[in-house]
């Protein structure tokens, strides 16, 4: 039997290489073979912290016995759908479709084209042998009914896939467990919980204010695209949704609500007025963020002694999660923590958004400078049992007296919270003695580390890598840790090294060396919006020249006139070219792609890139609509556009004091998808910039913008239409907040 997945970049793939499963990676050469054996394709796919394709694997895939079946009658591919998110798309479509639900590990059957004819999630060990055996005999028996029922999933798949063709239809959108349903015309069994998408069918002085600028050209760009009261529109029907006891929305399992929480963030600015017809939405927009974001800092979501947020909770209270831990959700929820400090001031959200960081410089970052895409669920192999506690545990670790307090603080109960008696840590209120609190914290930190950790998918996903860059910039920025930035930069420059080629992106690495898919529209769009920010935090123009460069691709090769795909157009043609404006737990590709493209305009003054960033949200307003949730990023997006967005040129020598404060107040009083740019006050040609040699490039927003009487400056403006410019904190906050 070859071991085909020995070579791989992807750790799932890596886990799955000494199976007795004769696995093929996905290409065209396990089609081929499928067609020479004239069998059927069996399709897997999961990913490392995935805790039921683990279980689906030790049942089934480690099995012989049911290896030889699938040896015998299949060919057998594995797919890391982090990996391969345009494969895991196509299918997932398919398999929601097919099953009325998705989730991981999803295992479809293909004939030899590509054309699925079963689909389902997880299978018990009995009843997938039965499967196998039953897929084969219809193969043989029935073939031309099968190879008909391909046909037919396959085109409904791809007439229902275009952009334009997505839009306006209600979709099943959701994040629901998968599993307990049918796949196919057998039970599935309890699968990877999967977070649905929608789209599937069944200036004048310091004292003036943003509000002096020109908005003409935005207010008709933006009517036709965001609907007047769309956006409050959105808040109310989430309002709908809301949980008021326990914050999210709707029932378990509940996942974090990034994409929908900076919408709330940025809603949450405007004026409360009735202008609108809509009076009190952001008012209760900031009331759902402050809300959720409390509840889930507070439950066992959050690693309450070692920082970072698990995957979901499987209730609806935020107390038991699913324990594995991804960049992407830490990524989002740093950044989402730091605005509503930002925001409102609350010590409980600095102090998230802190951790959330330094978990994952410490438990994520990688030895080549990039983050690793995520921490498996399971240890010791069990599930949870590196973050799990009892109060004997508690007690052992601490002593009797100090182990009783830590069970009180940390809702630590002799029945549990989880199983076996064990409970997930809690943090209900602050303790009232916060320098013990710290104290046992650090113990039980130092006594966990004992305990087997939980494996780590070191991959680098691009996409992944730029929302943790965006992420550690701004709250580097905005809490003054230059270590965060730091990392980001190291993160950028892994990018630019291993990933880039031309203007052309991998989708991953891993320990230095490029994977082999090509990057998808996520990738570019996150990663250039991440370089956006780390401008903004370090004031070097290349990142805006490299973030322009990707977009430039990103609109060359990911666009047509119906819209954005998700794969280019000279990739590798799937049985439909997969196109989903709808956020999952990341934003959409497009709606990513849409806010790098708006601050990448307001930084350059590109009316093309403007006008694009626009067109990108033309499908908002039916999302938005029928399912808010599914729309998060995008509505942040269209608040970012009708704000303006705001542009803030910071202009003085790097080492002075004064350029510093006045760099920190633009990133604290920034309104709504503002972008900085960070000058050091020369005018000329060069534009010159701190960090960046003679060819560092410049930024335009820069260009003529001096000091002001030899002091360090301010310029606000919207379109590259300037306020008059100021040169203390307090001015600069009286235009960005009058």
């Amino acid at each position: 039997m070859a071991d085909r997945l020995r070579n791989a970049t992807s750790p799932y793939l890596l886990q799955h290489a000494g199976n007795p499963v004769d696995w093929w990676p996905w290409g065209d050469a396990a089609f081929a073979e499928a067609r020479r054996r004239d069998v059927p394709v069996l399709l897997s796919v999961g990913y490392s912290a995935c805790h039921w394709c683990h279980v689906m694997a030790h049942e089934s895939f480690e099995d012989p016995a049911t290896a030889g079946l699938m040896n015998d009658h299949l060919v057998a591919i594995k797919v890391d759908r982090e990996e391969r998110p345009d494969v895991d798309a196509v299918y997932m479509t398919a398999t929601q479709a097919m099953t009325g639900q998705g989730g991981w590990p999803m295992t479809v059957f293909l004939t030899p084209d590509r054309e699925p004819f079963y689909c389902g999630t997880y299978f018990p060990r009995d009843y997938f042998k039965r499967l196998v055996l039953g897929i084969a005999d219809a193969w043989q028996e029935d073939r031309a009914g099968v190879i008909d029922r391909a046909r037919q999933i396959a085109a409904a798949l791809a007439e229902s896939a275009s952009p334009s063709s997505r839009r306006g239809r209600q979709g099943r959108a959701g994040q629901g467990r998968a599993g307990q349903g049918q796949a196919g015309q057998g039970q599935a069994g309890q699968g990877q919980a999967g977070q649905g998408k929608a789209g599937q069918e069944p200036v004048a002085g310091a004292g003036v204010g943003l509000a002096g600028l020109d908005v003409t050209s935005t207010a008709a760009m933006t009517g036709a695209i965001i609907p007047p009261g769309l956006c409050e529109s959105a808040v109310a029907r989430l309002a709908e949704r809301y949980d008021a006891r326990a914050g999210g929305f709707g029932g378990a399992p509940k996942f974090p609500p990034s994409t929908v929480l900076e919408f709330l963030l940025r809603h949450s600015e405007r004026p409360d007025t009735e202008a609108t017809g809509q009076s009190g939405t952001p008012v209760r927009a900031l009331a759902m963020a402050a809300g959720t974001a409390q509840a889930m800092a507070r439950g066992g979501i959050y690693d309450q002694i070692g920082g970072g947020f698990a995957r979901y909770s499987v209730d609806a209270d935020w107390v038991v999660p699913h324990f594995e831990k991804m960049l992407y959700d830490n990524a989002q929820l740093a950044r989402v923590y730091a605005h509503l400090w930002r925001r409102g001031g609350s010590d409980l959200a600095r102090r998230i958004a802190q951790e959330t960081c330094d978990w994952m410089i410490s438990d994520l970052a990688t030895g080549e400078g990039g983050f690793a895409s995520a921490l498996d669920a399971d240890s010791d192999g069990a599930e949870g049992a590196f973050y799990v506690w009892t109060p004997g545990q508690l007690a052992d670790a601490l002593g009797v007296d100090d182990g009783n307090y830590a069970a009180q603080i940390f809702a630590v109960t002799p029945a549990g919270t989880f199983e076996h008696g064990h409970s997930v840590l809690q943090l209900p209120v602050d303790p009232a003695d916060p320098e013990r609190h710290q104290r046992i914290r650090a113990a039980l930190l130092a006594a966990r580390a004992s305990r087997v950790r939980p494996a780590r998918d070191d991959k680098v996903v691009a996409a992944w890598n730029g929302l943790a860059i965006a992420a550690l910039a701004e709250t580097g920025l905005l809490l003054d840790r230059p270590q965060y930035v730091e990392a980001a930069m190291a993160a950028a420059e892994l990018l630019v090294r291993v990933h880039l080629s031309g203007d052309r992106l991998a989708r991953t690495s891993r320990d230095g060396t490029v994977g082999p898919s090509a990057g998808v529209l996520e990738d570019y769009a996150c990663v250039a919006d991440g370089l956006v920010a780390l401008s903004g935090a370090t004031g070097q123009g290349r990142w805006v020249t490299l973030a322009g460069r990707l977009l430039d691709t990103a609109l060359d090769r990911f666009r047509d006139s119906d819209g954005f795909y998700d794969t280019a157009d000279d990739g590798e043609q799937l049985i439909y070219r997969p196109a989903d404006q709808a956020d999952g737990p990341t934003p959409s590709g497009t709606f990513a792609v849409a806010g790098a493209l708006l601050s990448y305009s307001a930084l350059t003054g590109s009316a093309r890139h403007r006008q694009a960033a626009a067109d990108a949200l033309a499908g908002i307003a039916d999302i938005a609509i029928r399912y808010p949730q599914a729309a998060g990023w995008g509505l942040a997006v269209a608040e970012a556009l009708l704000a303006g967005p705001a542009e803030i040129a910071i202009v003085g020598p790097p080492g002075d004091q004064r350029t510093r404060d006045l760099h920190l107040a633009a990133a604290m009083a920034a309104p709504p998808g503002a972008v900085i740019a960070l000058g050091d006050g020369a005018v000329g040609p060069a534009l010159a910039v701190p960090g960046g040699g003679s060819g560092e490039p410049g930024i335009p927003l820069l260009a003529g913008r001096g000091l002001v009487n030899g002091q360090p400056a301010a310029y606000v403006c919207r379109e590259f239409s300037c306020l008059m410019p100021v040169t203390t904190p307090e001015q600069l906050l009286a235009l960005l907040r009058p």
